[in-house]
């Protein structure tokens, strides 16, 4: 398909009208051909950019309906809500974020991007995964799980056991962090789903083959989801794996309505396009208007969190976390409480 063809005197008149306010004339190149991607090659501000930076809110729509992608980035690395945040214009913010969803609901760009790329799941069970200190690396130096994140565990652990779960599902077990959380609640039945297997040689190093109330369904989550959903359900899901996408996450959410039970709750480790914080509370959006067509309320917790300084980060590749805020996903289902199923799973949680 050819690219469009775009009027070049009516984009340098656009920018012009966009750096002097004027929103009926922005409108008007537009109708007149201008280019509604346009970007300065230094800089890489787009038009959108510029129009969320002086809080343009009659342009910035004008611009989205006319084609200017939300999600451009500029030489470092910000995109247009960063630049609407920036300068404190919330009706814009919510404007991009509005946009960045309905984008990502039709066309799944987010998932597809290099913001939330990591190595596919398949090339990281086929690499080798050395416990090493207070990490686990695989062989492009990538760190699967690291100690700093031990209190972000603790929060998740609590948040899911806080209604006294009895049965748990944890798919990713890592450095094993949150399953020694989980068993300290004492859960009737602890299910574990484990495909690495160097991971598992780990645990079975480490005795989890042989605790009473543990069972492990060794192979990828999706190769085992029938007889995991068999064990079930259970009271508290957490869903943590290395080398997958936001797609991964989305197909383990169709699930959830067989895993979960009626008074139980769901939560996943949130690196969700962790370079940049706008496009990360546009995934958490999308992940939440998907949880809500499944049946469930999911709520984004913040939580302060110190994931260390460039020493922490210096035998690792490639910084999968960036901030201190921390945004914990908690999601439970919307249920009949005169359902059979709730009486059941109410009559089993008390036993």
């Amino acid at each position: 398909m050819a690219a469009p063809s775009y009027n070049e005197a009516a984009t340098a008149t656009l920018r012009q009208a966009l750096a002097q306010g004027n929103e009926p004339l922005v409108r008007q190149c537009l109708e007149n051909g201008a280019d509604p991607t346009w970007q300065d090659q230094e800089t890489g501000e787009s038009v959108l950019m510029t129009a969320s930076r002086l809080g343009l809110a009659d342009a910035v729509p004008a611009l989205l309906a006319a084609g200017a992608p939300w999600n451009a980035i500029d030489r470092h690395g910000k995109c247009a809500g960063d630049y609407a945040i920036a300068a404190g214009h919330q009706v814009i913010v919510d404007a991009l974020v509005t946009a960045g969803v309905s984008a990502e609901l039709i066309f799944g760009e987010m998932s597809r991007s290099e913001l939330a790329a990591a190595p596919r799941n398949l090339d990281y069970l086929q690499s080798a995964a050395k416990y090493e200190g207070d990490l686990i690396q695989e062989t492009t130096r990538d760190a699967v799980m690291m100690e700093w994140e031990r209190p972000l565990m603790q929060a998740h652990a609590q948040a899911l056991f806080s209604d006294g779960a009895r049965s748990v599902l944890n798919v990713g077990f890592g450095m094993g962090i949150i399953d020694e959380m989980f068993q300290s609640f004492g859960p009737v039945r602890h299910v574990i789903s484990e495909a690495h297997p160097d991971v598992l040689k780990e645990m079975r190093r480490r005795g989890w083959f042989d605790k009473p109330n543990v069972f492990v369904a060794e192979g990828r989550w999706q190769d085992r989801i029938d007889e995991i959903i068999r064990n079930g359900p259970y009271d508290a899901v957490f869903f943590d794996t290395f080398g997958e996408h936001l797609d991964d996450l989305r197909e383990f959410h169709q699930r959830l309505p067989q895993l979960v039970s009626a008074t139980g709750a769901y939560s996943f480790f949130n690196g969700m396009c962790p370079n940049n914080i706008f496009f990360q509370g546009v995934a958490c959006e999308v992940v939440r208007l998907d949880l809500r067509n499944l049946g469930f309320d999911c709520e984004f917790h913040r939580i302060e969190v110190d994931p260390g300084g460039d020493e922490v980060w210096a035998a690792v590749a490639r910084r999968y976390f960036n901030s201190t805020d921390y945004y914990l996903p908690l999601a439970k289902r919307v249920v009949n409480q005169g359902s059979e199923e709730h009486r059941r799973d109410r009559k089993r949680a008390m036993e």
